[in-house]
């Protein structure tokens, strides 16, 4: 199982995840263009690609798919509430799938798990992915995290968790006091501190590579992240950790290989 997270952030958001010859898209939050040049990057092109997943109806997370799901004929998986939410948006899809919160689907070699998280949108959802002996947990866009959540992704082994602002950063920083007020809500996004709390809580040793996603490019800093995730792990062998950005695609992660 291979997957790689070709850019995150509140500019766009978009991961490439693949179990033999089916590849799926989480998320398709840049121009359809853009999204071919990094799948490009990691030697991979949209005319591959099996079906789009959608986590909920931000224009951060959706401002490609339907010209992805138009031109390269593919369905585009969400629950109701984010069809509706993301209509107007999106346009007319090639084939439009939905799915339950909370329940389990097989798209070819994948059984996808959609879980609820906690954002100001219709229905968000984060993803577990099984493919062969190897399972992704994807899970951004959320201003709490909670004993499911720790459940569900704690057997993963590749995780991609958000890690979105530093609060002194947030609170010191330009952002207007309304904008503030919903980063940091229940309905916002994960702090730094949040994210690490809820690593050290997993109780699974299944880890084997982990990418820190939706880093704010004004409210937080790289540095900062790492330094907090690395104190974390003290077990050998560590997991591996990865920072993704905004402007270009992160690396192809190979789960086999570790």
């Amino acid at each position: 199982m291979k997957f790689s997270v070709l850019g995150s952030g509140s500019r766009g958001n978009c991961t490439f995840v693949e179990e033999g010859k089916t590849r799926i898209l989480i998320d398709a939050g840049f121009s359809g263009k853009e999204i071919a040049r990094r799948l490009a990057s990691i030697n991979r092109s949209p005319e591959q690609l099996r079906a789009l997943l959608v986590t909920h109806e931000h224009n951060d997370h959706i401002a490609g798919v339907g010209v992805l799901s138009r031109r390269f004929k593919l369905p585009v998986y969400a629950n109701s509430g984010t069809h509706r939410a993301a209509q107007a948006k999106v346009g007319k899809l090639f084939d439009r799938r939905e799915f339950s919160t909370g329940g389990r689907f097989v798209l070819d070699d994948f059984t996808i798990h959609p879980f609820a998280v906690s954002h100001d949108t219709a229905d968000p959802v984060g993803f577990i992915i099984k493919g062969g002996e190897h399972s992704v947990g994807y899970c951004t866009d959320t201003g709490r995290v909670t004993k499911l959540m720790e459940h569900l992704l704690g057997q993963c082994h590749g995780l991609i968790l958000e890690a979105n602002h530093d609060p002194k950063m947030l609170r010191d920083g330009p952002y207007p006091l309304p904008l503030k007020q919903r980063v940091r809500s229940s309905r916002g996004h994960l702090a730094n501190g949040d994210a690490a709390s809820f690593i050290r809580g997993l109780t699974g040793d299944s880890l084997r590579a982990l990418v820190l996603a939706h880093l704010s490019e004004t409210n937080n800093h790289p540095d900062l992240v790492r330094g907090i995730m690395e104190d974390l792990f003290s077990r050998d062998p560590r997991p591996e950790l990865i920072l993704a950005t905004q402007g270009n695609a992160g690396p192809l992660v190979d789960l086999s290989s570790y």
